[in-house]
C-alpha cells in the first residue's frame, strides 16, 4: 500500500509523476457521494426491498453485457474511442455509469468499503506482478511465480 500512498501523495502535492496522463476523472464526486445518491434514489422509490446482493449482482452482470454489446462488432477499439460518434461515446458513458452504480450499490449492500478494497487489491497485484518480472509481459502470475 506504500506505493499507492506515494502516488496519491504526489497527486496531492502537485508533483509530476510518470503515471500522469491528459485524461483524468473529475474529483468532484466520490464513491461515497454515489453510494448516498443511490441509497436516496432507492429509498424514494421503495426499491430497497429489491436490492438484495444477488439481485444487484445480476443487474450488474446485465449492464456489463449491455456495455459489451456496444463494442461487440467494432474489432479492436482505440484508446479514447476516436472512431465512435458522439452518440456512441455518450451511450458508452451511460452503460459504464450503470455498471458503476450497480457495483457501488452492491458494495453498499455487502458492506464492503470499495475504496479500501481497491487499494488492497492493487497492493496484492503489485506483489503478484513485480515489475522486474513482468515488465512488458502479459502472462499470468503463476507462469513466472517460481522464477
Amino acid at each position: 500500500m506504500a506505493e499507492k500512498l506515494d502516488i496519491l501523495n504526489d497527486k496531492h502535492n502537485n508533483k509530476e509523476t510518470s503515471f500522469q496522463r491528459k485524461f483524468s476523472f473529475s474529483e468532484k464526486t466520490t464513491l461515497e457521494d454515489i453510494r448516498k445518491l443511490q441509497e436516496k434514489f432507492a429509498v424514494e422509490r421503495n426499491w430497497n426491498q429489491y436490492h438484495s446482493p444477488r439481485n444487484l449482482l445480476l443487474a450488474l452482470v446485465g449492464e456489463v453485457g449491455e456495455l459489451a454489446e456496444i463494442f461487440q462488432w467494432k474489432g479492436e477499439v482505440k484508446e479514447g474511442l476516436p472512431d465512435f460518434t458522439e452518440e456512441e461515446r455518450k451511450h458508452v458513458g451511460q452503460e459504464m455509469s450503470d455498471v458503476l452504480v450497480y457495483l457501488v450499490r452492491l458494495a453498499d449492500k455487502c458492506q464492503i468499503d470499495l475504496s479500501t478494497a481497491v487499494l488492497e487489491k492493487i497492493q496484492l497485484n503489485a506483489e503478484k506482478y513485480p515489475v522486474h518480472k513482468v515488465y512488458g509481459k502479459s502472462d499470468k502470475y503463476t507462469d513466472y511465480k517460481n522464477d
